[in-house]
């Protein structure tokens, strides 16, 4: 299976998904799959920008997991107004980012991701 179907499955699965994308911590997509219903929303949210912002953030983050010795970071989400952004450790250079809508359904967004982070790393 190639990153655009995994990111496809995730999309397709979780219940007000917007978008999905193989991110590296240089903030570079290795790939990215939005849905076709929310190509306007995409847009207006600014998605690319504040996932590359997120990937500063997350980084951060397993820095101050490692001094603090609480061990490796697994899941984060960002909820805003607009937006909840959930990012999911693949390997410690690339994670996956989803965004989903406030409405979306959370709960099955964080478990496909989780069920979906080791076949996307089986493909790095």
């Amino acid at each position: 299976m190639s990153f655009l179907q995994h990111l496809e499955s995730i999309v397709g699965q979780v219940d007000g998904a917007i978008a999905c994308s193989v991110m590296g911590f240089d903030g570079i997509a290795v790939e990215t799959h939005q849905a076709p219903a929310a190509a306007a929303q995409t847009a207006s949210l600014e998605l690319t920008t504040a996932w590359v912002e997120y990937a500063n953030i997350l980084s951060q983050l397993k820095s101050a997991a490692e001094t603090l010795k609480t061990g490796a970071i697994a899941e984060v989400s960002v909820n805003s107004d607009n937006l909840i952004t959930l990012m999911r450790m693949v390997t410690p250079e690339y994670f996956l980012v989803l965004g989903l809508k406030p409405t979306g359904n959370y709960g099955k967004a964080r478990y496909v991701l989780r069920i979906t982070a080791p076949k996307v790393k089986n493909e790095l």
